[in-house]
């Protein structure tokens, strides 16, 4: 794999949890092994994630988020800011604050690109997030994004109708696009020419299609979407292909995640299985769709 390109900068405007790798604290090791210089900003510090069903710690506000954005501006460092990447918002208020923050890295440096990964929910909890966010997501957020990583429930959420077939995913993310973000990968597909022991994932850019599938794997964890945007996220900076960066992150998070079930653990093995984001130990192709 290519090294990264000299300066790599990503602001991400995620959750943090002491114990476990969700959030921030999935996202930002494995794009600092790949060698990107990562600026964290935390929506949340919690003890451990929410899965768990009990936690401890605080959520920060908005106006907490944008005052780090200032000390951040205020060291120039927006200049070189080549992407932010936002993840779970807890309140419009932190959303307000996320996309005040992309304003003002696109207006300091206009290639900069903003990578959303619009939470809302998943097949096995629905929708987990406060009322508002979903339409906020679609409303304000998509709007703003280049890059958006939605999971094929949440896609469904977003656009009002089933995406059970190949084309109807394939319409799903061009109605997004139509939104605003010109990539869209949408993870966890399962359709009807989906194998039972396979998981898919699709992403469209300008007017291609490109499907990777996987082994399913007998697993349930938190915080794989997360790492999976960051790795997109970078791979699509390094490579400026979108086929390119689904086959190096979806190959890498398959590696970490066959690690994770292997070990039978509850918490992703990201320290553990560090080498899969450099060098996944089985690569799979993004297949025009």
């Amino acid at each position: 794999m290519a090294a990264a390109p000299r300066e790599m900068n990503i602001l991400s405007i995620q959750s943090w949890v002491a114990y476990g790798h969700v959030g921030n604290t999935s996202a930002v090791f494995p794009l600092q092994r790949l060698g990107a210089e990562v600026w964290a900003v935390n929506t949340v510090q919690f003890s451990n994630h929410t899965g768990y069903g009990d936690w401890t710690g605080d959520v920060f506000t908005g106006a907490q988020i944008g005052r780090l954005i200032d000390g951040i501006a205020a060291r120039g460092a927006l200049t070189r800011c080549d992407a932010v990447l936002s993840g779970y918002m807890g309140d419009a208020g932190i959303g307000e604050a996320v996309l005040d923050a992309v304003r003002r890295a696109k207006a300091a440096n206009p290639h900069a690109i903003y990578c959303c990964d619009p939470v809302i929910g998943d097949d096995d909890t629905s929708v987990y997030v406060r009322p508002g966010i979903p339409e906020f997501m679609r409303d304000q957020a998509l709007p703003q994004a280049d890059i958006i990583t939605p999971n094929r429930f949440e896609v469904e959420q977003l656009v009002g109708h089933a995406c059970a077939t190949l084309a109807g995913v394939k319409q799903a993310i061009a109605a997004l696009q139509a939104l605003g973000p010109r990539t869209v990968l949408v993870t966890s597909v399962r359709t009807d020419d989906t194998p039972d022991a396979a998981l898919d994932m699709v992403v469209g850019e300008a007017g291609a299609f490109h499907r990777l599938r996987t082994p399913l794997l007998p697993l349930a964890v938190n915080g794989a979407g997360d790492a999976l945007a960051a790795l997109f996220l970078f791979h699509r900076l390094r490579t400026g292909d979108a086929a390119a960066a689904l086959a190096e992150a979806g190959s890498a998070i398959y590696g970490l995640l066959r690690r994770t079930a292997l070990a039978e653990s509850r918490e992703i093995l990201t320290v553990a299985a560090q080498n899969e984001f450099v060098e996944p130990s089985e690569r799979f192709l993004a297949i025009p769709c």
